[in-house]
């Protein structure tokens, strides 16, 4: 496959390819761990009134298929809102289509009629899966996100597929395109959440163009970014319109988030067959956005730089340095010592040692009344000195970063 210059090429590189042709070249195997899978309206549909039960079958069984490769997988997926003007016009009752109550109403309807079809295909494949409905205040306070981390990751570990959609009964601003757009921005925050490696957000466009592959022919498939400029934000359509909804431009803007803190993105046709299965055997499809850094080290800047400004401190002993540092263990309450600040359940937090040096930082499932309300004691005492029983760990390994004292190294858990 042709390269062909641009004009920043060691940002992005163009494989050159027309909108009709289509494109076998291979890599490399990716080494997928987790990954998020993103699907849009218009796939569910297929540009129909109705959800499209073959569709959801087809991506199932690749999910499954992915997952006797070892593969975690969570959905991300829009059509509530489809799904219940289908019910409605099935009563020969219709709704217009614009206003924000009647889309809350299409959403309320139609989310138990769209995770139905998922149980039920998923079901078929001998899946478990498990419905969570998310909204932005969700994502952006700090026990909202720990509540939902700690949700999704408990799935994954039950062996279950989360299907992940933004809440659209309360979450107003989604249903005025103001939010995710159609889940895209959703998704790269949910793929944070979960500590995915990779994000794929299939489209019912192949990728990323130079040009609209619909009104020009010879437009050209860009294949791989290496860094978001303002010409591909230009190329997805951000110039004149900053509130697409589901368009190329949300799509661009999930890649850009997710880049940053170190996870992959694919932008590719759900329509390909087997598009999921051949995008981990490693052949070249749609447009992939290369991560900026790896995850492990976006979240301890994050962690880092979010605790390091408040100066909020939970002080340890020499046995939970040990059990932190040399076992990757969560923080316990009996190696508790004090607790330095103010601060709520979720908020990031630095952990010290007896000296005073920083050893991990991370969110707290405790706010600082509770942990020195609960700081020395066994488990069991604690439960009983609370009336919230968020667990036995204060600062679950999941949840954290840590630094290796002599090496400075960083082990993520």
């Amino acid at each position: 496959m042709e390269r062909l210059p641009f004009s920043h090429p060691h940002r992005f590189s163009i494989h050159k390819m027309s909108n009709k042709e289509s494109d076998s070249t291979s890599n490399d195997s990716r080494a997928w761990r987790r990954v998020v899978v993103k699907v849009g309206t218009n796939l569910l549909t297929a540009g129909t009134e109705h959800l499209s039960t073959r569709f959801i079958d087809e991506i199932v069984r690749q999910v499954a298929e992915l997952r006797q490769r070892g593969v975690e997988v969570v959905i991300t997926t829009s059509g509530a809102v489809a799904a219940g003007r289908e019910l409605l016009n099935g009563q020969g009752t219709t709704l217009p289509k614009r206003g924000v109550a009647n889309r809350q109403v299409l959403a309320a309807l139609g989310q138990a009629s769209l995770m139905n079809h998922y149980a039920r295909s998923m079901s078929a494949a001998g899946i478990l899966v498990g419905q969570a409905l998310v909204s932005r205040d969700d994502l952006e306070s700090g026990h909202g996100y720990l509540n939902a981390r700690n949700a999704l990751l408990g799935l994954i570990n039950s062996n279950a597929v989360p299907v992940v959609n933004e809440n659209d009964v309360v979450a107003v601003e989604e249903l005025e395109g103001e939010v995710f757009g159609d889940n895209d921005r959703l998704s790269a925050r949910i793929a944070d959440v979960v500590d995915a490696d990779t994000l794929i957000i299939l489209s019912d466009v192949a990728g990323l163009f130079d040009q609209d592959p619909r009104s020009h022919p010879d437009a050209t498939l860009i294949h791989e970014v290496d860094g978001i400029t303002d010409e591909i934000r230009a190329m997805s359509g951000v110039a004149g319109s900053d509130r697409g909804r589901g368009g190329m431009t949300t799509k661009v803007e999930a890649a850009e988030i997710a880049t940053h803190i170190g996870i992959n993105v694919i932008i590719a046709s759900g329509n390909d067959e087997n598009v999921l299965l051949r995008l981990q055997a490693g052949e070249s499809i749609g447009t992939y956005f290369k991560s900026q850094s790896t995850h492990v080290e976006g979240r301890k800047r994050r962690m880092l730089a979010a605790s390091g400004r408040t100066g909020d401190q939970i002080i340890v002993n020499a046995g939970a340095t040990t059990a932190l540092v040399d076992k990757g263990s969560s923080l316990l309450p009996p190696g508790i010592v004090d607790v330095h600040g103010t601060f709520a359940r979720g908020a990031f937090v630095e952990i010290a040692d007896s000296d005073g040096d920083v050893i991990a930082a991370g969110r707290s499932n405790y706010s600082s009344d509770d942990i020195h309300a609960i700081k020395g004691l066994r488990s069991a005492e604690a439960h009983e000195k609370l009336d919230n029983d968020y667990g036995d760990e204060v600062v679950h390994r999941n949840n954290l970063v840590l630094m290796r004292m002599q090496t400075n190294t960083v082990r993520d858990n």
